[in-house]
């Protein structure tokens, strides 16, 4: 058994206060990526969420947004902006991600953060029966029911994202399916 490091153990902490067991799998190599998870795990890109921060800037400085978008899909800017009725979004530094979520990019998991934030999933990955979501480093993951990572990081399911080369809005799952 791998040591199980302090930003894993807030992710296994985080859903074990919502009743939830998680299986966190360590690997040799990289998980940073989405494809470099897929492939680890043996899953499509689409099942891999990425737990993207985004911020607006209010009155009292950054206001993080966290998307959990499908692997395979892009978050629109202005979309995401429309949803969250904010004049501007943008992505987060790996500074200020770090700061606000307790964890570097590549494994930032979709709850266990050091403060709460608003959180958007992406329908597309209720397309699936398991996801795999970061475990709070860049070489754990945990697989996941897209309903069950829902009620985890207490996200509104809602399209934010595109399929990546497509240019349109990608909605194969309604908000209700995942």
């Amino acid at each position: 058994m791998p040591d199980v490091s302090t930003p894993v153990q807030r992710v296994i902490d985080a859903a074990a206060r919502k009743g939830v067991q998680l299986d966190i799998r360590f690997f040799d190599r990289s998980t940073h990526t989405a494809a470099e998870a897929a492939a680890a795990v043996g899953a499509e890109v689409g099942q891999i969420v990425k737990s993207l921060v985004f911020v607006s800037q209010g009155a009292n400085g950054p206001r993080p947004c966290l998307v959990l978008a499908s692997g395979a899909n892009t978050v629109d800017l202005a979309l995401l902006a429309s949803t969250l009725t904010e004049p501007t979004m943008r992505r987060a530094t790996a500074d200020e991600a770090r700061a606000m979520t307790g964890f570097s990019i590549g494994g930032i998991p979709p709850f266990g953060h050091l403060q709460p934030m608003r959180t958007l999933m992406d329908p597309d990955l209720g397309r699936f029966e398991l996801v795999w979501a970061a475990g709070g480093t860049a070489n754990a993951v945990f697989p996941v029911a897209p309903q069950t990572l829902r009620v985890l990081a207490n996200a509104t399911v809602t399209p934010v994202s595109v399929v990546r080369g497509s240019g349109t809005d990608h909605q194969a799952a309604s908000a209700t399916s995942a």
